[in-house]
């Protein structure tokens, strides 16, 4: 048997992990509510990003100022919502002087007109001359076709979770997989709702980068689930039937901390690595993706030891429970009917005894 390094009671511990997650959910829950509404890509909800590739430093206020000006004096747009986000421009040469972006969100059904976009070239053009504004490009969304396109995820993400029921079922199906299955995918649960609060405490709005991070935490956190399991049904066969399964389950937890935390942090190196870069160049599409997965990939080891395999034990316990419960039932009236049945015997011969002497 793998050596035991950890003597973590993990399941005596459990109602405090449970209240660690249930109250980083609460807070974040409280703010987004409050305070932090949640932000929706045009992706999802429609609308225009139109980029613009500028040199120098300019202030990003006064940018947004000249915008926002400029809008007031369109009719179609001065009530549209316009959100700025800025990042280095990495396909520059050398020689070329625009080294950054500006990138100009509108939400709503309708695109903005050709006319319009070289009003706010010209204005941003005239506000900053020496800093070569230019239009580098325009996307415009419907807002059916994003509506359709996050149905779409969804339906991913749900089909993903059933799936992976059924194979944590058929293959643990020798110490209960489907109730394993279940408490795994309440687990990813727990992951997606945390990915989620990482979006709307950072303020980026949900995107596809959000889904492809959610079905990546899926895979993840499932693998270190997976493992566990394994473990657990290797003990259960080495221990037999006269270990409990709540000693099975720690003895499993302990043998397997050292590797789901090596392989973890390995792996949330490589993720920073990334951020790291990201963040010096100031590439927004990158930093919505890699941040979300490091902490995704935290909250995936965390879920697969503290939460899925504790509330697996807590499950199987209050089952057997039951059962017991069911048999101790069954035996007592078995009991009470026997017990039942002797005293109508008795009385029935006392009946006859009597009668017999009567007669005498």
């Amino acid at each position: 048997m793998m050596r035991q390094k950890f003597h973590i009671d993990f399941i005596g511990k459990s109602k405090i992990f449970f209240c660690i997650s249930l109250g980083i959910m609460l807070v974040s829950l409280i703010l987004n509510i409050v305070c932090l509404p949640t932000l929706v890509d045009i992706q999802f909800t429609g609308g225009t990003i139109i980029k613009y590739n500028y040199g120098g430093e300019p202030s990003h206020k006064n940018i947004e100022k000249i915008v926002n000006e400029t809008l007031k004096g369109i009719d179609t747009l001065k009530n549209e919502k316009v959100d700025f986000s800025y990042s280095e421009n990495l396909a520059a040469s050398a020689d070329d002087t625009t080294k950054h972006i500006v990138s100009l969100q509108f939400t709503g059904n309708k695109a903005v007109e050709i006319e319009h976009k070289q009003a706010i070239t010209d204005a941003l053009q005239k506000g900053y001359p020496k800093n070569s504004f230019e239009e580098e490009s325009s996307t415009a969304v419907d807002a059916s076709k994003g509506a359709n396109f996050f149905l779409k995820c969804i339906i991913a993400v749900s089909m993903a979770a059933v799936i992976m029921i059924l194979y944590v079922a058929i293959r643990f199906r020798k110490i209960g997989g489907l109730s394993a299955g279940v408490m795994a995918v309440v687990a990813l649960i727990h992951d997606l709702i945390i990915v989620y609060f990482v979006f709307v405490l950072f303020r980026m709005p949900l995107n596809d980068n959000f889904i492809a991070v959610v079905l990546m935490i899926l895979g993840y956190s499932l693998n270190d689930t997976i493992v566990i399991y394994d473990r657990i049904r290797e003990n259960r066969r080495k221990l037999g039937p006269k270990v409990t399964i709540t000693e099975i389950v720690n003895n499993s937890l302990n043998q397997c901390f050292t590797r789901t935390i090596c392989t973890s942090i390995t792996t949330i190196i490589a993720i920073g690595s990334v951020l790291v870069v990201s963040l010096i160049y100031g590439i927004s599409s990158i930093i919505s993706f890699a941040l979300p997965m490091m902490i995704g990939l935290i909250s995936g080891s965390y879920s697969s030891v503290c939460i899925a395999a504790p509330l697996w034990v807590m499950w199987k316990n209050h089952k057997d429970k039951k059962t017991l419960e069911k048999r101790k039932g069954a035996k007592s009236a078995y009991a009470s009917k026997k017990s039942s049945k002797k005293a109508e015997k008795k009385e029935t011969s006392e009946k006859t005894e009597k009668k017999e002497t009567s007669e005498e």
